[in-house]
């Protein structure tokens, strides 16, 4: 089993980041410290790691595959480029093979104790993500005293990937996994622009929590407002909404890619997987 969660999971990470994504990095489009080839990599470091488990993944706490990721990727490609995703992925990826995501996730999210938040918290001190401010209660920098998901609790009303925790992965496993299957009918099977297209729908319906941890939530608002606009105007076949979608690209892209929407990207990654997991989405690569 896990080689096949390992061939989602990589192929989930390598869709995501070959996609032309609205202000994200992908083969023809870098930021100055991030490059394609950077999440190729990561998206590799991925695969290996739930090929060489010693353990099936759904007989491991989620956090030990977790810790072990963000370890290699911090070891070979220096940067954080896969914190998010391994965050929702990898307890998608502990929920037993004879169940759908959904009648499985809550049991794994429930047996993740203190040990697993400690773990959590090292992976994400070691990719060192943006925009995270000192918190009263569990902050990254003390020893944590709760459980995943009664820590995860504390950060839901400002982090969508720490909602996703809190309420089984609702989001992912209803809207991203029902969107995800849209677009690959929508689009004909036609890999990039469906991967694009989920992303615009992640940004339109949920404001980027990274945008909103950097520059507010009314920054975060705003590109949601842009994204609807690009859909809105039909993108991707009419003429006025690729135009749309040019000009958002270009707004995100502005002062120095602070707007990069890392956190839809991240949830796009997450609903792919799901989608070839339960077999929502079937694909040959």
């Amino acid at each position: 089993m896990n080689e096949q969660l390992a061939c989602w999971l990589k192929t989930a990470s390598r869709w995501e980041a070959d996609a032309p994504k609205a202000g994200n990095v992908h083969p023809a489009a870098s930021f100055v410290d991030l490059t394609h080839d950077d999440f190729v990599r990561s998206a590799e470091i991925l695969g290996d790691c739930y090929l060489n488990l010693e353990q099936p993944a759904e007989k491991l706490c989620p956090s030990i595959p977790l810790l072990k990721v963000a370890r290699e990727t911090r070891q070979q490609v220096g940067r954080n480029t896969n914190l998010g995703l391994l965050l929702l992925n990898t307890p998608l990826a502990a929920v037993p093979s004879e169940q759908l995501l959904s009648d499985g996730i809550e049991d794994v999210i429930s047996a993740m104790d203190i040990d697993a938040t400690v773990r959590l918290y090292e992976a994400i001190q070691l990719m060192q993500p943006g925009g995270m401010d000192k918190v009263d209660e569990q902050d990254l920098s003390d020893v944590p005293s709760l459980p995943v998901r009664e820590v995860m609790l504390l950060a839901a009303e400002r982090d969508l990937i720490a909602k996703q925790y809190v309420t089984g992965f609702r989001d992912v496993l209803g809207f991203g996994v029902e969107r995800a299957e849209y677009w690959w009918e929508q689009t004909g099977q036609h890999r990039r622009q469906a991967v694009v297209g989920l992303h615009l729908d992640w940004m339109s319906r949920f404001p980027d929590t990274l945008i909103a941890r950097k520059l507010g939530l009314e920054m975060a608002e705003s590109a949601a407002v842009k994204a609807r606009d690009v859909l809105a105007a039909g993108w991707p076949n009419a003429a006025a909404g690729q135009d749309a979608f040019a000009k958002f690209d270009v707004w995100l892209r502005a002062d120095g890619n602070k707007r990069n929407p890392g956190t839809s990207a991240d949830m796009t990654a997450a609903s792919l997987f799901a989608a070839f997991r339960d077999k929502r989405v079937n694909f040959s690569d």
